[in-house]
Protein backbone atom coordinates (compact mmCIF):
# COMPACT_ATOMS: atom_id res chain seq x y z
CA UNK A 1 0.00 0.00 0.00
CA UNK A 2 1.45 3.34 -1.05
CA UNK A 3 1.50 6.16 1.49
CA UNK A 4 1.61 9.80 0.35
CA UNK A 5 4.98 11.41 1.01
CA UNK A 6 4.99 13.39 4.24
CA UNK A 7 1.91 11.70 5.65
CA UNK A 8 1.73 9.92 8.98
CA UNK A 9 -0.42 6.95 7.99
CA UNK A 10 0.26 4.28 10.67
CA UNK A 11 0.54 0.84 9.09
CA UNK A 12 -1.92 -0.77 11.49
CA UNK A 13 -4.44 2.03 11.84
CA UNK A 14 -7.12 0.68 9.47
CA UNK A 15 -7.04 -2.47 11.59
CA UNK A 16 -7.60 -0.44 14.71
CA UNK A 17 -10.63 1.25 13.23
CA UNK A 18 -12.12 -1.83 11.60
CA UNK A 19 -12.10 -0.42 8.07
CA UNK A 20 -13.04 -3.37 5.85
CA UNK A 21 -12.64 -7.16 6.06
CA UNK A 22 -8.89 -7.16 5.36
CA UNK A 23 -8.39 -4.62 8.13
CA UNK A 24 -10.48 -6.74 10.48
CA UNK A 25 -8.34 -9.80 9.75
CA UNK A 26 -5.22 -7.75 10.47
CA UNK A 27 -6.77 -6.45 13.68
CA UNK A 28 -7.46 -9.99 14.90
CA UNK A 29 -3.89 -10.99 14.03
CA UNK A 30 -2.40 -8.33 16.31
CA UNK A 31 -1.65 -9.24 19.93
CA UNK A 32 -4.35 -7.68 22.09
CA UNK A 33 -1.76 -6.06 24.36
CA UNK A 34 -0.30 -4.06 21.50
CA UNK A 35 -3.61 -2.28 20.99
CA UNK A 36 -3.53 -1.04 24.59
CA UNK A 37 0.07 0.05 24.98
CA UNK A 38 0.29 3.09 27.28
CA UNK A 39 2.40 5.89 25.85
CA UNK A 40 3.43 9.38 26.91
CA UNK A 41 2.34 12.53 25.12
CA UNK A 42 4.11 15.84 25.64
CA UNK A 43 2.58 19.19 24.66
CA UNK A 44 5.09 22.04 24.43
CA UNK A 45 4.07 25.67 24.18
CA UNK A 46 5.63 29.03 24.82
CA UNK A 47 4.36 29.13 28.41
CA UNK A 48 3.85 25.51 29.50
CA UNK A 49 5.05 21.95 29.07
CA UNK A 50 2.47 19.24 29.81
CA UNK A 51 3.18 15.51 29.77
CA UNK A 52 0.73 12.69 30.33
CA UNK A 53 0.32 8.93 30.14
CA UNK A 54 -2.41 7.96 27.67
CA UNK A 55 -3.97 4.53 27.22
CA UNK A 56 -5.18 2.93 23.99
CA UNK A 57 -8.67 4.46 24.39
CA UNK A 58 -7.32 8.00 24.56
CA UNK A 59 -7.79 8.31 28.33
CA UNK A 60 -5.20 10.35 30.23
CA UNK A 61 -4.08 8.24 33.19
CA UNK A 62 -1.78 10.82 34.78
CA UNK A 63 -0.64 14.28 33.80
CA UNK A 64 2.17 16.59 34.89
CA UNK A 65 2.55 20.26 34.04
CA UNK A 66 5.30 22.84 34.46
CA UNK A 67 6.08 26.27 33.11
CA UNK A 68 8.23 26.48 30.01
CA UNK A 69 11.63 27.50 31.38
CA UNK A 70 13.04 30.91 30.58
CA UNK A 71 16.81 31.19 30.10
CA UNK A 72 16.04 32.32 26.55
CA UNK A 73 14.08 29.06 26.20
CA UNK A 74 17.16 27.37 24.79
CA UNK A 75 16.75 23.89 23.26
CA UNK A 76 18.81 22.21 26.00
CA UNK A 77 16.82 23.76 28.85
CA UNK A 78 13.45 22.77 27.36
CA UNK A 79 14.80 19.32 26.53
CA UNK A 80 15.80 18.87 30.19
CA UNK A 81 12.25 19.67 31.29
CA UNK A 82 10.76 17.16 28.83
CA UNK A 83 13.12 14.41 29.97
CA UNK A 84 12.38 15.07 33.64
CA UNK A 85 8.61 14.89 33.16
CA UNK A 86 8.84 11.73 31.04
CA UNK A 87 11.08 9.97 33.56
CA UNK A 88 8.74 10.87 36.43
CA UNK A 89 5.80 9.34 34.60
CA UNK A 90 7.80 6.31 33.46
CA UNK A 91 8.64 5.54 37.09
CA UNK A 92 4.93 4.97 37.76
CA UNK A 93 3.70 3.55 34.44
CA UNK A 94 4.83 0.85 32.01
CA UNK A 95 5.09 3.12 28.96
CA UNK A 96 6.42 2.18 25.52
CA UNK A 97 6.95 5.35 23.47
CA UNK A 98 6.91 9.15 23.67
CA UNK A 99 5.19 11.58 21.32
CA UNK A 100 6.09 15.27 21.48
CA UNK A 101 3.72 17.90 20.10
CA UNK A 102 5.54 21.15 19.39
CA UNK A 103 4.11 24.54 18.44
CA UNK A 104 6.15 25.02 15.30
CA UNK A 105 7.17 23.57 11.97
CA UNK A 106 8.23 19.93 12.10
CA UNK A 107 9.93 18.23 9.16
CA UNK A 108 8.32 15.42 7.17
CA UNK A 109 10.35 12.77 9.03
CA UNK A 110 8.91 13.96 12.36
CA UNK A 111 12.37 14.36 13.82
CA UNK A 112 13.41 18.04 13.59
CA UNK A 113 11.69 21.21 14.71
CA UNK A 114 12.50 23.51 11.82
CA UNK A 115 11.13 26.63 13.48
CA UNK A 116 9.25 27.32 16.72
CA UNK A 117 8.06 30.92 17.11
CA UNK A 118 8.01 30.89 20.92
CA UNK A 119 11.15 28.81 21.49
CA UNK A 120 14.72 29.06 20.24
CA UNK A 121 14.37 25.96 18.06
CA UNK A 122 15.80 26.40 14.59
CA UNK A 123 16.34 23.12 12.70
CA UNK A 124 16.59 21.43 16.08
CA UNK A 125 17.11 17.61 16.02
CA UNK A 126 14.71 17.08 18.92
CA UNK A 127 13.82 13.47 18.17
CA UNK A 128 17.47 12.38 18.20
CA UNK A 129 18.28 14.41 21.31
CA UNK A 130 15.41 12.91 23.30
CA UNK A 131 15.92 9.37 21.99
CA UNK A 132 19.51 9.43 23.18
CA UNK A 133 18.42 10.36 26.71
CA UNK A 134 15.31 8.19 27.02
CA UNK A 135 14.89 4.44 26.63
CA UNK A 136 11.78 4.79 24.47
CA UNK A 137 11.08 5.40 20.79
CA UNK A 138 10.29 9.09 20.26
CA UNK A 139 8.36 10.96 17.58
CA UNK A 140 8.00 14.73 17.15
CA UNK A 141 4.82 16.20 15.69
CA UNK A 142 3.32 19.63 15.07
CA UNK A 143 0.88 20.39 17.88
CA UNK A 144 -2.08 21.11 15.58
CA UNK A 145 -1.51 17.82 13.74
CA UNK A 146 -1.44 16.01 17.08
CA UNK A 147 -4.66 17.69 18.23
CA UNK A 148 -6.40 16.88 14.95
CA UNK A 149 -5.37 13.24 15.21
CA UNK A 150 -6.77 13.03 18.75
CA UNK A 151 -10.10 14.56 17.72
CA UNK A 152 -10.33 12.21 14.74
CA UNK A 153 -9.52 9.13 16.80
CA UNK A 154 -11.37 9.89 20.02
CA UNK A 155 -13.31 13.16 19.75
CA UNK A 156 -15.45 15.33 17.52
CA UNK A 157 -13.97 13.96 14.29
CA UNK A 158 -14.79 10.28 14.84
CA UNK A 159 -16.43 8.62 11.89
CA UNK A 160 -15.43 11.34 9.40
CA UNK A 161 -12.96 10.26 6.70
CA UNK A 162 -12.00 13.81 5.65
CA UNK A 163 -11.67 16.30 8.50
CA UNK A 164 -10.06 19.71 8.94
CA UNK A 165 -9.20 20.95 12.42
CA UNK A 166 -8.62 24.57 13.33
CA UNK A 167 -7.11 25.57 16.68
CA UNK A 168 -7.86 29.16 17.65
CA UNK A 169 -5.45 30.53 20.20
CA UNK A 170 -2.87 33.28 19.93
CA UNK A 171 -3.00 32.52 16.20
CA UNK A 172 -4.68 29.87 14.08
CA UNK A 173 -3.28 26.37 13.78
CA UNK A 174 -4.63 23.83 11.35
CA UNK A 175 -4.42 20.23 10.21
CA UNK A 176 -6.07 17.82 7.79
CA UNK A 177 -6.86 14.17 8.53
CA UNK A 178 -7.92 12.23 5.44
CA UNK A 179 -8.54 8.51 4.96
CA UNK A 180 -6.80 7.62 8.20
CA UNK A 181 -3.64 9.69 7.97
CA UNK A 182 -2.47 13.20 8.76
CA UNK A 183 -1.92 15.02 5.49
CA UNK A 184 1.27 16.89 6.28
CA UNK A 185 2.29 18.01 2.78
CA UNK A 186 5.52 17.16 0.99
CA UNK A 187 7.77 18.99 3.45
CA UNK A 188 5.69 18.48 6.60
CA UNK A 189 4.46 22.09 6.70
CA UNK A 190 0.82 21.78 5.60
CA UNK A 191 -1.95 23.27 7.69
CA UNK A 192 -0.63 26.81 8.20
CA UNK A 193 -4.08 28.14 7.38
CA UNK A 194 -3.74 31.09 9.72
CA UNK A 195 -1.41 32.70 7.21
CA UNK A 196 -3.81 32.68 4.28
CA UNK A 197 -4.26 36.28 3.18
CA UNK A 198 -7.87 37.35 3.62
CA UNK A 199 -7.44 41.14 3.46
CA UNK A 200 -4.66 42.53 1.24
CA UNK A 201 -2.92 45.41 2.96
CA UNK A 202 -4.56 44.53 6.28
CA UNK A 203 -3.04 44.19 9.74
CA UNK A 204 0.64 43.33 9.85
CA UNK A 205 1.28 39.72 10.91
CA UNK A 206 4.38 38.50 12.78
CA UNK A 207 5.03 36.20 9.81
CA UNK A 208 5.98 39.34 7.85
CA UNK A 209 2.89 39.59 5.63
CA UNK A 210 -0.25 41.67 5.92
CA UNK A 211 -3.87 40.63 6.15
CA UNK A 212 -3.35 37.06 7.38
CA UNK A 213 -6.49 35.25 8.52
CA UNK A 214 -5.24 34.92 12.10
CA UNK A 215 -5.08 38.71 12.38
CA UNK A 216 -8.89 38.71 12.24
CA UNK A 217 -9.99 35.43 13.80
CA UNK A 218 -7.82 34.54 16.78
CA UNK A 219 -7.26 35.32 20.43
CA UNK A 220 -4.83 38.09 19.48
CA UNK A 221 -7.43 39.67 17.20
CA UNK A 222 -10.08 39.54 19.92
CA UNK A 223 -7.83 41.22 22.49
CA UNK A 224 -6.43 43.77 20.03
CA UNK A 225 -9.89 44.95 19.02
CA UNK A 226 -11.04 45.25 22.64
CA UNK A 227 -7.95 47.21 23.64
CA UNK A 228 -8.34 49.51 20.62
CA UNK A 229 -11.78 50.46 21.91
CA UNK A 230 -10.19 51.35 25.24
CA UNK A 231 -7.52 53.45 23.51
CA UNK A 232 -10.28 55.32 21.66
CA UNK A 233 -12.05 55.92 25.01
CA UNK A 234 -15.22 54.35 23.69
CA UNK A 235 -17.97 54.34 26.33
CA UNK A 236 -19.24 50.94 25.16
CA UNK A 237 -16.11 49.22 26.46
CA UNK A 238 -16.24 50.66 29.99
CA UNK A 239 -17.97 47.62 31.58
CA UNK A 240 -15.34 45.39 30.01
CA UNK A 241 -12.57 47.65 31.29
CA UNK A 242 -14.07 47.62 34.79
CA UNK A 243 -14.14 43.82 34.70
CA UNK A 244 -10.41 43.96 33.84
CA UNK A 245 -9.64 46.00 36.94
CA UNK A 246 -9.44 49.28 35.06
CA UNK A 247 -6.27 48.39 33.17
CA UNK A 248 -6.00 47.69 29.46
CA UNK A 249 -3.48 44.93 30.23
CA UNK A 250 -6.19 43.12 32.15
CA UNK A 251 -8.26 42.64 29.02
CA UNK A 252 -7.56 39.08 27.83
CA UNK A 253 -9.28 36.61 25.57
CA UNK A 254 -10.74 34.55 28.43
CA UNK A 255 -11.99 37.73 30.11
CA UNK A 256 -13.79 38.88 26.93
CA UNK A 257 -15.29 35.40 26.51
CA UNK A 258 -16.51 35.32 30.12
CA UNK A 259 -18.04 38.78 29.71
CA UNK A 260 -19.83 37.69 26.53
CA UNK A 261 -21.27 34.66 28.29
CA UNK A 262 -22.54 37.03 31.00
CA UNK A 263 -24.30 39.10 28.36
CA UNK A 264 -21.91 42.03 27.88
CA UNK A 265 -23.00 43.44 24.48
CA UNK A 266 -19.55 44.72 23.49
CA UNK A 267 -17.91 41.40 24.25
CA UNK A 268 -20.63 39.61 22.26
CA UNK A 269 -20.04 41.97 19.33
CA UNK A 270 -16.27 41.39 19.47
CA UNK A 271 -16.75 37.61 19.37
CA UNK A 272 -19.30 37.98 16.58
CA UNK A 273 -16.71 39.76 14.45
CA UNK A 274 -14.08 37.12 15.13
CA UNK A 275 -16.64 34.42 14.31
CA UNK A 276 -17.60 36.16 11.07
CA UNK A 277 -13.99 36.15 9.90
CA UNK A 278 -13.75 32.52 10.98
CA UNK A 279 -16.64 31.68 8.66
CA UNK A 280 -14.98 33.50 5.76
CA UNK A 281 -11.79 31.46 6.16
CA UNK A 282 -13.65 28.19 6.57
CA UNK A 283 -15.57 28.86 3.35
CA UNK A 284 -12.23 29.40 1.58
CA UNK A 285 -10.90 26.12 2.97
CA UNK A 286 -14.07 24.31 1.90
CA UNK A 287 -13.58 25.61 -1.64
CA UNK A 288 -10.05 24.24 -1.76
CA UNK A 289 -10.24 21.07 0.35
CA UNK A 290 -13.92 20.03 0.43
CA UNK A 291 -13.81 18.20 3.79
CA UNK A 292 -16.81 16.63 5.47
CA UNK A 293 -16.29 18.30 8.84
CA UNK A 294 -14.51 21.23 10.44
CA UNK A 295 -13.55 20.75 14.09
CA UNK A 296 -12.84 23.99 15.96
CA UNK A 297 -10.62 23.86 19.05
CA UNK A 298 -8.24 26.08 20.98
CA UNK A 299 -8.88 28.56 23.77
CA UNK A 300 -11.03 30.97 21.74
CA UNK A 301 -13.42 28.15 20.85
CA UNK A 302 -14.51 28.03 24.51
CA UNK A 303 -16.90 30.83 23.54
CA UNK A 304 -19.03 28.09 21.95
CA UNK A 305 -21.96 29.28 19.84
CA UNK A 306 -21.10 32.93 20.52
CA UNK A 307 -18.24 32.22 18.11
CA UNK A 308 -19.46 29.27 16.06
CA UNK A 309 -22.93 30.68 15.44
CA UNK A 310 -21.70 33.64 13.33
CA UNK A 311 -19.05 31.38 11.79
CA UNK A 312 -21.71 28.94 10.54
CA UNK A 313 -23.90 31.79 9.24
CA UNK A 314 -21.04 33.42 7.35
CA UNK A 315 -19.87 30.08 6.02
CA UNK A 316 -23.30 29.39 4.51
CA UNK A 317 -23.47 32.90 3.00
CA UNK A 318 -20.01 32.84 1.42
CA UNK A 319 -19.51 29.18 0.46
CA UNK A 320 -18.89 28.83 -3.25
CA UNK A 321 -21.73 26.95 -4.97
CA UNK A 322 -23.96 27.42 -1.93
CA UNK A 323 -27.33 25.80 -2.34
CA UNK A 324 -26.04 23.34 -4.93
CA UNK A 325 -23.52 21.32 -2.92
CA UNK A 326 -23.23 19.45 0.37
CA UNK A 327 -22.04 21.60 3.27
CA UNK A 328 -19.43 20.48 5.78
CA UNK A 329 -20.40 20.51 9.43
CA UNK A 330 -18.71 22.95 11.82
CA UNK A 331 -18.43 21.48 15.31
CA UNK A 332 -16.72 22.27 18.57
CA UNK A 333 -13.74 20.10 19.54
CA UNK A 334 -14.44 17.52 22.24
CA UNK A 335 -11.08 16.98 23.95
CA UNK A 336 -10.27 20.52 25.07
CA UNK A 337 -6.69 21.39 25.95
CA UNK A 338 -5.73 17.71 26.25
CA UNK A 339 -6.09 17.07 22.51
CA UNK A 340 -2.45 17.79 21.62
CA UNK A 341 -1.14 15.57 24.40
CA UNK A 342 -3.52 12.71 23.56
CA UNK A 343 -2.78 12.91 19.85
CA UNK A 344 0.99 12.95 20.31
CA UNK A 345 0.75 9.90 22.58
CA UNK A 346 -1.48 8.02 20.15
CA UNK A 347 0.79 8.72 17.19
CA UNK A 348 3.70 7.47 19.28
CA UNK A 349 1.72 4.27 19.91
CA UNK A 350 2.17 3.39 16.24
CA UNK A 351 5.94 3.61 16.73
CA UNK A 352 5.67 1.53 19.91
CA UNK A 353 3.90 -1.23 17.97
CA UNK A 354 6.64 -1.36 15.35
CA UNK A 355 9.30 -1.25 18.07
CA UNK A 356 7.65 -4.12 19.96
CA UNK A 357 7.32 -6.17 16.75
CA UNK A 358 10.98 -5.67 15.83
CA UNK A 359 12.08 -6.48 19.37
CA UNK A 360 9.95 -9.64 19.44
CA UNK A 361 11.38 -10.81 16.12
CA UNK A 362 14.91 -10.27 17.39
CA UNK A 363 14.17 -12.34 20.46
CA UNK A 364 12.61 -15.11 18.34
CA UNK A 365 15.60 -15.08 15.98
CA UNK A 366 18.06 -15.26 18.89
CA UNK A 367 16.11 -18.16 20.45
CA UNK A 368 16.03 -20.04 17.12
CA UNK A 369 19.76 -19.55 16.61
CA UNK A 370 20.39 -20.84 20.09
Amino acid sequence: MTTPQGSTRPPVLPALLGLGPRAERRRRALPAGILRLPTIGVDIGGTKVVAGVVDGEGKVLEKLRTDTPDKSKSPKVVEDVIVELVLQLADRHDVHAVGVGAAGWVDAERSRVLFAPHLNWRNEPLQQALSERLRFPVIVENDANAAAWAEWRFGAGRGEDHMVMLTLGTGIGGAVVRDGYVDRGKYGLAGEFGHMQVLPGGHRCPCGNRGCWEQYSSGNALVRDARELVAEESPVVQPLLARAGGTVEGITGPLVTAAAKDGDPTAIELLYEVGTWLGVGIANLAAGLDPGRFVIGGGVSEAGDLLLGPARDTFRRTLTGRGFRPEAGIVHAALGNEAGLVGAADLARQVARRFRTIKRRRVERTTADG
